[in-house]
């Protein structure tokens, strides 16, 4: 019998707005709890993904448009046996006003098919290289997301989220996030930030783990991923994108890799 195969295909596009494109075709991979410092929009073509966002269970599927905002925490896994294929638009964290970021925590999903039909319109723009349409459909969508978004009401038990920092040792932890995101490679490390902060590290990790859903360390090995999936589009080579990204070296790099995304650095980085 053929096992079947997983496929990404990724590239960073010459438009304003968009950061990175990625197709992935996944059958029994898995991603862990991480985030982005983009908004990641998806169009699901073929089966069904179960995720948890902001520790609240969603589903992706074929009928909608998924939205799900920067820096909140988002893991993901096919329901099904058939695994999943999907396409991801990465949109620049300034594209959509931050303030619509506890909405879209809210309500990930929206089940409308005209903007499902423009996102696969913007996705075929950026497949062909045509910037110049891609740009004009992009303009479109954010539109449209936009409205969805602010016609939202929130849920009386959610308007305390706010881009999933918490009141309980919130500050402690949005400090300690400012500080990993000001320079995620080369940071201290845990406990020197929380002595920075004037307290333990004891008392960072669970107020970081409260306020966002994930352990500082993993939020610095997303941050630090993020860094090497851009350098690696503008086509250094994977030994030097490891030390520059703060791995030890491209072994740890492509352990961290593929664990998130299913491939290897230089399969990432050819697009294949």
């Amino acid at each position: 019998m053929e096992v079947p195969t997983d496929r990404t295909l990724s590239w960073r596009p010459a438009v304003a707005g968009v950061a990175e494109v990625f197709h992935a075709q996944w059958h029994d991979h898995a991603y862990p709890g991480h985030t982005h410092d983009t908004w990641t929009l998806l169009v699901v073509d073929d089966g069904v993904i179960g995720y948890d966002l902001d520790r609240h269970d969603h589903t992706a599927v074929r009928s909608g448009v998924t939205l799900l905002p920067p820096h909140v925490v988002h893991d993901g896994r096919a329901l099904t046996s058939a695994g999943f294929r999907k396409r991801v638009v990465y949109l620049e964290e300034d594209v959509i006003a931050p303030d619509l970021v506890g909405r879209a925590v809210d309500a990930p999903l929206v089940p409308d098919a005209d903007l499902r039909h423009a996102v696969s319109l913007l996705d075929r723009a950026l497949v062909a290289r045509d910037d110049l349409e891609a740009e004009s459909r992009l303009a479109l969508v954010v539109e449209r997301l936009t409205a969805h978004l602010v016609c939202r009401v929130a849920e009386p038990a959610t308007t305390a989220r706010s881009a999933g920092v918490r009141l309980a040792g919130g500050r402690v932890a949005a400090l300690a996030r400012e500080r990993f995101d000001a320079d995620p490679v080369g940071t201290d490390g845990i406990a020197a930030v929380a002595a920075s902060l004037g307290v333990t590290t004891p008392h960072l990790v669970p107020s970081f783990v409260t306020a966002y859903g994930i352990a500082p360390h993993q939020y610095v090995v997303g941050r630090r991923l993020d860094l090497a999936r851009r350098r690696l589009r503008d086509g250094v080579p994977a030994a030097l994108v490891a030390t520059e990204s703060g791995f030890y070296d491209q072994a740890h790099l492509t352990r961290h890799f593929k664990r998130f995304l299913g491939t290897t650095p230089g399969r990432y980085q050819r697009g294949t």
